[in-house]
């Protein structure tokens, strides 16, 4: 099957997307069952998930963890503006970032800053501690903003495959 650049969605069949939906619901399903949702025998179910990670569109398996009962019951985005847009220097912050296990995710944005940083922490003081200790001193840093989440209204890393089918 072809690699399809500008949308790799449309290599994919109705079973292999019904795979990758039902393996985004729940990663730890057995290929058993998987099978008999989408229709194949056990066999050929999983030689169809082999293909599906050896092509990449599937970069593996974890568990989602309650952040709430691990105390990191804050959730918070910053903005990061840098002081210079030098090549040099987004490679310098983003190997720096790398290193930070406080952080979820880092995002390069178009816009009226440069980065969205995601993080989780146990409260107001941890997260004060973070940003002066460590976000401020990354390199090229020259301002940052902060949005404290009130309150969680939708979260989900699934992607929505028939969305994509259209484009």
């Amino acid at each position: 099957m072809a690699y399809n650049k500008k949308n790799p969605v449309k290599d994919l069949d109705r079973i292999d997307r019904n795979i990758l939906n039902e393996l985004q619901i729940d990663g730890r399903i057995s290929n058993v069952e998987l099978s008999k949702r989408v229709g194949l025998s056990p066999t050929p179910c999983l030689e169809r998930v082999k293909r599906l990670e050896k092509q990449g569109y599937i970069n593996g398996y974890t568990a989602l963890v309650n952040p709430h009962f691990l105390g990191a019951s804050l959730l918070v985005f910053v903005e990061i503006t840098l002081n210079r847009d030098t090549p040099e220097v987004f490679d310098r912050f983003n190997r720096a970032v790398q290193l930070l296990d406080d952080i979820q995710e880092c995002h390069l944005v178009s816009g009226d800053f440069d980065y969205l940083l995601k993080t989780r922490v146990s409260d107001m003081s941890a997260y004060r501690r973070l940003l002066g200790e460590t976000l401020l001193k990354l390199p090229s840093v020259s301002d940052t903003r902060t949005y404290v989440v009130m309150e969680e209204v939708k979260q989900t890393s699934k992607v929505a495959l028939n969305n994509l089918l259209d484009a």
